[in-house]
């Protein structure tokens, strides 16, 4: 049987196409509230005929550690992704962590993809595209591209052109469910016209940010999901979903944001410039969140602060779950030391942590109460499979599940 190897594991080849979807901020209570309304008739449908569990995801629960852990199926220690930005300690910069060179493995899809397979890789957000694309062959069939530039791809760098025509659907906005719905509906377009033996559907989270379970507007969001993964299934693929994250509201009793402003709180006991801290939940859509999120990074710059001084003031502070050096959170959350900072910082579930309040643009989120992630309460996430798995993959899954498991499950967890 022809096998690929990646980051310790064997998987097989799939029995049938197989379509791993990340919900991106998709949080379990939205399914549960589905469930409860009725309106995700496909998914009640895996769960109940297929597998269902949940997972602990990546912590840092950000967008590109976690998708990059899904597409290792390794922790950040070995990929090297360890939020959506961090501090280069060598240049004093803070750097976006989407570069394919920061990317330390290469993906269970580019495997695939030498090995012979058609393989597919679709994400909302461009951010995340070229590492989920990394060392994929275009010229040999493959495709990798995203819903946010689909108006710009080429058959050199993406695999496919006239995207918009192809899909028959718009250019979508960046801040509406339809930069999601159409990663799903090209999914399920190539699936019909292709049939690749591997896709990578990963969504963005700009309606569970604004949307609370129950919500007319995530649940309209939640149906439209729903009928798609049905087309998926009722094609015959293998459906597995996940998510990068969960969502937990994040605003006080008037509605306003609960946050702590650590830079400032730092400044003021150990003087500016004595140490940076670093919201990895940074990138160029803080519009969903104001860059604010449970886990931050601290680094001691000027001599007065160390780490457990650090430790030491803010440990026992109302909002904040953890304070970590980095040995500790490095070996707790298998994450690569040189990308860490002094301290980690993370929030409890009702509790973010920024910098100092005049790095942060609060005014667009006026519009809806602060709904953000980050934290370990945002890392439990769905785990389903269309398909009911193995007797022996069940009983690995009573010992506890990762959401990067999910392609090892949706490839060789399956009833052969």
């Amino acid at each position: 049987m022809k096998t690929v190897k990646l980051n310790g594991i064997t998987y097989h080849w799939p029995l049938h196409p197989t379509v791993v979807v990340c919900i991106d901020g998709g949080d379990p209570a939205y399914l549960e509230q589905g469930l409860r309304d009725g309106i995700i008739p496909h998914i009640t449908r895996f769960m109940q005929e297929g597998f269902n569990a949940q997972a602990d995801g990546t912590v840092p629960s950000f967008t590109c550690p976690n998708n990059m852990s899904i597409i290792t199926g390794a922790p950040p220690a070995v990929h090297g992704i360890s939020g959506n930005y961090y501090l280069d300690a060598r240049t004093g910069e803070a750097v976006v962590m989407t570069g394919p060179e920061l990317l330390r493995s290469r993906t269970i899809l580019a495997e695939f993809a030498d090995a012979g397979a058609q393989v597919v890789s679709i994400t909302a957000k461009d951010k995340l595209r070229k590492q989920l694309g990394k060392n994929l062959d275009m010229s040999r069939g493959n495709i990798s591209f995203s819903s946010e530039k689909a108006d710009r791809c080429t058959l050199m760098e993406n695999g496919i052109e006239d995207v918009l025509k192809y899909v028959r659907m718009p250019l979508p906005d960046m801040y509406s469910m339809d930069l999601s719905l159409f990663v799903l509906e090209a999914g399920v377009k190539l699936l019909e016209e292709e049939r690749p033996d591997l896709m990578y559907l990963s969504l963005t989270d700009f309606i569970q940010h604004k949307h609370a379970p129950g919500d007319p507007v995530a649940n309209e969001f939640y149906r439209r999901i729903d009928a798609l993964l049905g087309k998926l299934a009722a094609r015959g693929a293998t459906v597995a979903l996940t998510a990068d994250h969960g969502m937990n509201d994040k605003s006080n009793a008037r509605g306003k944001p609960n946050v702590i402003y650590l830079q400032d709180i730092l400044d003021r006991k150990f003087g500016p410039g004595d140490t940076r801290v670093i919201c990895p939940i940074t990138d160029a859509f803080v519009r969903h969140h104001g860059a604010l999120g449970g886990f931050v990074r601290v680094w001691c710059l000027g001599g007065k602060a160390t780490p457990q001084a650090i430790i030491d003031l803010v440990k026992d502070m109302p909002g904040i779950a953890a304070a970590l050096d980095r040995e500790t959170v490095c070996q707790r959350f298998e994450l690569p030391p040189d990308r860490e900072g002094d301290v980690a910082v993370i929030g409890d579930v009702n509790t973010v942590i920024g910098a100092a309040v005049a790095d942060h643009d609060l005014s667009k989120l006026a519009d809806a109460r602060l709904r953000s992630h980050g934290s370990t309460t945002e890392a439990r996430v769905p785990f389903i499979l269309s398909r009911p798995v193995s007797a022996e993959f069940q009983r690995r899954a009573v010992q506890g599940l990762n959401s990067r498991q999910i392609f090892e499950y949706a490839i060789n967890g399956v009833q052969r």
